[in-house]
């Protein structure tokens, strides 16, 4: 079963791929009227929580900054144990919690949503992509093309996402908006445990065993340190890139709702569906 092939690569990999497309579908959901609903006056007919825009851009900052900080202590958890399936699992299961949380209007609710959207998405993003290239053997020239297939899917979440829950939460109602988003995570989890069967040979917790003696520190070779000079550069790079990135869904999501005429042909465009464009700027 977990063998079978479509279209060239193992059915396991479409199962990531939906996964993850409804996982980044419920997150760039919630991302794009996140800002929307923190600055939104509570006297309008679809009230948000009326913060001032340095408030809401510190919370925003806050929220974005530990959802890629997470990721470590979601690596830790997958590698020492659980494995990256069960951490997937477990991570599928937190965003689904926190975004339906945030479905109640409370803002309890609100902050309690997004903790676990924290953890969740801390504990599924850095392991399902793990778990593709697990899915093909060392030097497999398809592994690149797989790769290639499972960003395709993060794209068609990440563009839908502002469109539908977008339109639902900025015109309809906020919390209607983060329920839909919470809907798109639940579709991928059942996916993902209805797949279970396509990735029984990935992901699975393997016990690191140590010998008697092996504890003691070995110095790094040349080689090595270099590596690791390379590696830390990539970090200030890769740092200084998203910290731009996300200004889409804050600082520049806040721009296009107060700067730019969204009137066409009589209809205003929702601020949310130029969010997916704006973060388009950046990569």
């Amino acid at each position: 079963m977990p063998n079978q092939t479509l279209w060239g690569h193992p059915k396991g990999l479409y199962i990531l791929f939906f996964t993850e497309m409804w996982e980044r579908f419920s997150y760039y959901g919630m991302r794009a009227i996140f800002i929307l609903y923190l600055t939104a006056k509570t006297t309008e007919a679809n009230a948000g929580l009326g913060w001032d825009k340095v408030s809401a851009l510190e919370l925003y900052g806050w929220y974005t900054m530990m959802v890629y900080v997470m990721s470590v202590p979601g690596g830790l958890l997958a590698d020492r144990w659980l494995g990256q399936k069960k951490a997937v699992m477990v991570g599928g299961v937190l965003l689904c919690i926190g975004h339906f949380i945030l479905a109640f209007d409370e803002i309890w609710a609100f902050y309690t949503g997004i903790v676990f959207i924290i953890l969740g998405v801390g504990a599924l993003k850095p392991n399902i992509s793990s778990m593709v290239g697990g899915l093909y053997q060392t030097g497999d020239l398809k592994r690149d093309s797989a790769f290639t297939i499972f960003y395709i899917g993060i794209n068609i979440g990440a563009f839908a996402a502002p469109l539908l829950v977008g339109y639902v939460g900025e015109v309809i109602n906020w919390h209607y908006g983060f329920g839909l988003a919470g809907i798109g995570m639940a579709l991928g989890q059942i996916v993902y445990v209805w797949g279970q069967k396509y990735l029984t040979t990935v992901g699975n917790f393997v016990p690191v065993q140590r010998e008697s003696g092996t504890n003691k520190k070995v110095p790094l070779t040349s080689i090595e340190k270099d590596r690791m000079i390379v590696l830390i550069l990539s970090f200030v790079i890769v740092i200084v890139f998203w910290g731009a990135y996300e200004q889409a869904g804050g600082l520049m999501n806040l721009y296009a709702r107060d700067k730019i005429d969204r009137v066409m042909f009589g209809f205003e465009v929702p601020t949310s569906f130029l969010h997916y464009r704006l973060c388009m700027l950046f990569t």
